[in-house]
């Protein structure tokens, strides 16, 4: 038997974004982000979710898009990078499906050591007919020390 994980499908820009549901805390509705002075520009503010204070960034302006108008659609993906850890939000533009894929549906990529945003992802999956980008949670939210 063939192992799988299964993955949340979030959409950044058109473009398809798998994130392991392992990491995935809850996911909510856009509200309203207090600003961070003197904050780097993808780190978008924190919110107050359920009386804890979570910071919240934009997956887009992470992985060097360029930012968009939020929608009905936008939601933000509360995730946890290790377990006990601080959760944090993604904002992403859209989550439509879980879907389950088997490790050999999964290619690994070979980037540039000195490619930062290589670092977030851990593959394409292969759903269909579709590709999709798996995000490594844990390189997208803690920051390497310079």
């Amino acid at each position: 038997m063939a192992e799988t994980k299964q993955f949340i499908i979030a959409y950044l820009n058109k473009g398809q974004f798998g994130i392991d549901i392992k990491y995935i805390d809850n996911i909510i509705v856009m509200q309203s982000i207090t600003r961070i002075p003197k904050s780097q520009s993808f780190f978008k503010g924190v919110i107050n979710l359920r009386g804890e204070i979570v910071p919240v960034l934009s997956l887009r302006n992470k992985l060097g898009m360029d930012e968009a108008a939020h929608t009905s659609k936008s939601r933000i993906i509360i995730v946890r990078p290790e377990s006990g850890a601080a959760p944090v939000g993604l904002i992403v533009d859209e989550v439509r499906e879980v879907v389950t894929l088997e490790q050999d549906s999964i290619e690994k990529m070979t980037y540039d050591d000195k490619d930062e945003k290589a670092n977030y992802s851990i593959g394409i999956g292969k759903y269909g007919n579709e590709l999709i980008n798996l995000l490594s949670v844990p390189s997208i939210i803690i920051e390497k020390e310079q």
